[in-house]
This record gives C-alpha cells, structure tokens and sequence, in this order.
C-alpha cells in the first residue's frame, strides 16, 4: 500500500488517494471542490490535481470514499467520478443525516433521503478492496452519526473523528453529535496496534509549520490532549463538551451541508438556467 495525501490551504483539508501498488488500483478518501463563498464560484483546481496525479501514474480509481457529511468544505466526488470513475460511498448511517438536514433546504425533490445517490452504503464491519488491499468500514458516531473510519491494511483514515494530538478530537455539537459516542468510536481505534498510521482529515499548523497528516494509534493514545488511553468517559465529556461552547459554527457549513449531501453537486438548474444554494435564516 501507498498513501498520497494532497493538502487544500483554504480549508485545510486533507484528501488522501490510496494505492495498491501491484494492480494499480486505487481510492480516493475525503476530496475537496474549491469554493469561493463571498464570490458563489466553485473551481476543480484541487481535485484536477488528484485526477492529474491518477492518469499520470497509470492508476485505476476504484473507489470515491467519504468518511462523513463534511461541514468545513464540500466534496468533489461527483466531479471525480466524470473524470476517472469509481464507485461513491458512505457510511450506511447517512441515512439518518440525510432525515435531519435535507428537509431543512426543503430539498425533498433533488437529494434522496434513502441515500441512494451514493453508489454503496457501507455496514459496521463491512470488507472490501481495493484492489488487492484489504480494507473494513468502522463505523464512529460521535462527530456526526454517519462518520466512518476506513481500517486499510496498517492504516486508519479517521475523517475528523481525531486530529493531531496537539489539537484532540473532533466536535461533537452538530445535532446528532454524541461526545459519548465519541469516546466510545476512538476506543475501538485505540485497540489497534500502536504502530497503526492514523491519516487525518484536517490539520491547522501555525504560520511556518508544516501540515501534520499522519500520526500513530501510539502516539493518539500517549499525546492527544483531549482523550489518551487512560482518560474516563466522564472527562472526555466534560473537556469535548466545553470546548465546543467555545467555538464558532463553520464558515462554509450550508453549502457544504447541502452539496455533500448530492456527493458535491450543486443541483440542479432552475428555470432561468442558474444553480442556487439555500440559506435556512436563524436555523443554526
């Protein structure tokens, strides 16, 4: 297995494409479309450079994979998928996101709650490959309900369920967020061998400082600020909960909510030939 990790700087996330070195086969985990909000343009320049880095070396996409329903930028997966193919996939439990936001944007008519846009669902404990890499689906609620972990051979891809342990874990305020299963979702990561590479999906450096997009479950569980290995469920909460009283809703979390949810597409166009977002007002 090789791991390529692409970094976006405007919203610090990481997209990572995974690679089986001997068929040439690989998949994408947490892509990004470029979005201006003060300007409404979206352009393809960091996902041309995925695909860009897939057709110069000969690989075969297999799979266009997301960890959850982002809130910090909107996906690219249904762009990808045009360009070099792959079958989309989620974590089953979108369904339920899918209930709780989509009549929100009163979007009944163009994102289907049954999730049926994505091309695969996957279940707690699911295997697959890619190409001759073994991989199993995690499922860890807590940030969300619908967050997975993709468990690839010695290597985890967490999404935003934890970060470099400088900065801890993820939020767990977005409704349906449980700082409860949280803990619950990072102990059975925890469980893993320490030298299991834990990829991350966002990393905040200082000015100067480089990215950090890979740690260990060793290093998780020595060093994260928030939740080591021998931190009670009752801290965790206390520490998650009151941090997140302190932090401000995301800046692109209603067009990311509402586009990740139709795999990054905008929508259709109305009447005039023009494509619109929805912004609910005093809903957040």
């Amino acid at each position: 297995m090789k791991v390529k990790t692409f970094y976006d700087q405007q919203t610090a996330t990481f997209t990572h494409v995974v690679i089986d070195g001997n068929s040439k086969k690989c998949a994408i985990i947490d892509s990004v479309l470029d979005y201006d909000q003060d300007a409404a343009k979206f352009s393809t320049e960091s996902a041309d450079e995925v695909i860009q880095f897939i057709k110069g070396n000969g690989l075969t996409n297999e799979w266009i994979l997301e960890t959850h329903i982002h809130a910090d930028h909107i996906t690219a997966a249904f762009y990808l998928k045009q360009h070099i193919g792959g079958k989309t996939a989620i974590g089953m439990r979108i369904k339920d996101v899918l209930k709780m936001w989509v009549p929100l944007f009163d979007q009944l008519e163009e994102t289907p709650i049954t999730g049926e846009q994505f091309d695969h669902l996957f279940n707690d404990g699911e295997f697959f490959k890619i190409g001759q890499l073994n991989a199993e689906v995690f499922h860890t609620p807590g940030h969300t309900p619908a967050c997975s972990t993709y468990h690839i051979e010695d290597a985890i891809f967490v999404g935003d369920t934890l970060f470099a342990p400088k900065m801890g874990t993820a939020r767990v305020d977005f409704p349906g967020g449980s700082a409860k299963d949280l803990y619950q979702s990072i102990q059975r990561m925890y469980q893993l061998p320490d030298d299991t590479q834990v990829y991350l999906c966002h990393d905040y450096p200082q000015e100067g400082q480089k990215p950090i997009a890979v740690t260990t479950v060793g290093e998780q569980k020595t060093k994260n600020k928030m939740l080591k290995k021998d931190t009670t469920l009752e801290e965790f909460v206390s520490v998650r909960e009151a941090r997140d009283k302190t932090l401000a809703v995301p800046k692109l979390i209603l067009p990311s909510l509402q586009t990740n949810m139709r795999l990054g597409s905008f929508g259709p166009k109305a009447a005039n030939g023009i494509q619109y977002l929805t912004i609910p007002v005093n809903v957040l």
